[in-house]
């Protein structure tokens, strides 16, 4: 472990651009197409639905930019891991051509408008390489080699990779990139706003009723009557019996930015084996930043998540040394049962009701693709994707065993949260700590802030009643079931509940 201090909260260096702010909806109001989430899809369906002519409200939670878009290692790149040869082993060739042809359209649609409106965001061309540490992953990237060949996916293998990491075997996908995602959004949000489109922060959404139109109605009880609603709030904020949290699984990592002496090349690197390690660099003040990421786990379960913190740190220190350590942050991501993502119509009988989500770490390309894909729909324009990404696809492998998983975890976890309590005394809680508590023989959560004041939540999640757990590396009580997030003081951070954590007041 280094003798560098680690920075006490995640603090994303994407955050460091300048983001416009809005006000909160204060009444009702209509608008063809409602969209709730302000990230990459929200934002760049926005932009594109004006365009179309359309009258378009974008609804954000919280500060626009600042969710899990703001929380990225910004590579756009279609090498997602070792997935090729298992999509075309499950979905067969034809539709694999189409996910990786949609990956590829997403990182074309960025570049071209990089370069049209001459966006000043960091943007360059890279090649995407994944490597092994072992000779079982070695034999897995040939096997994923194949798979490029076959669909005529332009890379190739190389013995190593130019950093001391022992390495058998490297996979390059050439005609990837990486950019700034907040400089980049920030030049369509304001396009967005000079054509008319509208932007409420401070929004939630909470449920969305259905007469002759869909209306989205906000926590504070204001309608947004329209013709269409895309909810691309990461987890979607309404089901409407679609049963996505039995759908998908919450997924977190974990990013470090350092500065090292090491001179950092081009290309943007991740490994095959587990534990993953994703590393590029990014400019910065005249230098590069390196982002060392990895870490992966569901939420709310493992380990203390500040050693994911220091594995990582370990890590860079041993590959490159660190000579400053300016950020650290988290990202929480979605994963469907058969990877692909949820994108279009909610459910087949709500034809105007479209979703966007489980993007599976790979949100700037998903992202991207899933607004050019919620605009032909909404506009009544055929698009080779639709039937791919369709939220009422349902493929029996490997489906059917995840769904039993994954609610089998739950199952377990809902049990075990509700009998295996250690409390720690309220008193013995010392500042900046957070821990759960018994008060009047009955669950609690506690964080004392750095000012000593004390900050008491039922840590019962408002979801499905499942118990929360401390997150120490990011301040955050995290639901182990379905991966809701809440700040130390209750509020929610992310879905799929609504409600925040109850207060507990001991005057």
């Amino acid at each position: 472990m280094s003798n560098k201090k680690m920075p006490q909260f995640p603090e994303s260096y994407w955050r460091e651009a300048p983001l416009p702010s809005f006000g909160k909806l204060t009444e009702h109001t209509s608008v063809d197409v409602a969209i709730v989430g302000g990230g990459i899809t929200g934002i760049t369906a926005g932009f594109l639905l004006l365009k179309e002519g359309l009258k378009v409200a974008i609804l954000e939670a919280g500060n626009i930019l600042t969710g899990t878009t703001g929380h990225t290692t910004a590579k756009l790149t279609a090498q997602h891991g070792l997935i090729y040869d298992e999509f075309i082993n499950h979905f067969g060739l034809e539709r694999t051509k189409l996910y990786f042809e949609a990956e590829m359209g997403a990182i074309d649609f960025v570049r071209s408008q990089v370069q049209d409106k001459r966006i000043d965001c960091d943007f360059s061309d890279q090649r995407a390489i994944m490597y092994a540490t072992s000779d079982q992953y070695a034999r897995k990237l040939e096997t994923e080699m194949e798979a490029y060949e076959k669909l005529g996916i332009n890379g190739k293998l190389e013995e190593s990779i130019p950093f001391n990491i022992n390495t058998k075997l490297a996979l390059v996908m050439n005609d990837q990139a990486q950019f700034h995602p907040l400089k980049y959004l920030n030049v369509l949000l304001l396009d967005f706003l000079d054509a008319g489109g509208i932007v409420y922060e401070h929004t939630t959404a909470v449920d969305i009723g259905e007469n002759d139109h869909p209306v989205v109605i906000t926590r504070d009880g204001h309608r947004v009557k329209c013709k269409q609603v895309i909810v691309a709030s990461h987890y979607p904020f309404v089901d409407i019996m679609g049963f996505y949290f039995a759908r998908m699984y919450a997924d977190r990592s974990y990013i470090l930015g350092i500065k090292t002496s090491t001179d950092f090349p081009d290309g943007m690197y991740i490994s095959a084996d587990e534990p993953t390690r994703s590393l590029r660099y990014t400019p910065y003040n005249g230098d590069k930043l390196i982002l060392v990421g990895g870490e992966s786990h569901k939420t709310g379960q493992g380990i203390n998540t500040m050693k994911h913190y220091e594995a990582l740190e370990n890590f860079a220190a041993e590959v490159f040394g660190i000579t400053e350590f300016p950020y650290r942050w988290s990202a929480q991501d979605l994963v469907t049962l058969d990877k692909l993502p949820y994108i279009g119509r909610i459910k087949a009988n709500k034809p105007n009701i479209h979703v966007a989500t489980g993007f599976r770490k790979w949100g700037m390309t998903n992202g991207t693709a899933a607004a050019m894909l919620l605009k032909d729909i909404i506009i009544g324009k055929e698009n080779p994707y639709e039937e791919l990404f369709s939220p009422s696809r349902f493929q029996a492998d490997p489906s059917l065993k995840k769904v039993f998983s994954i609610n089998t975890d739950v199952a377990g976890h809902l049990i075990k949260g509700k009998l295996a309590v250690t409390p720690k005394a309220l008193d013995d809680i010392e500042k900046d700590e957070g821990a759960v508590v018994m008060i009047n023989g009955e669950r609690a959560g506690a964080y004392r802030d750095k000012e000593g004041n004390m900050h008491l939540v039922n840590t019962t999640c408002t979801h499905m009643g499942c118990e929360t757990e401390w997150n120490e590396g990011d301040r955050t009580w995290d639901c182990p079931c379905h991966g809701s997030r809440y700040t130390y003081d209750g509020e929610v951070l992310n879905g799929p509940t609504k409600l925040p954590l109850k207060k507990i007041d001991l005057q």
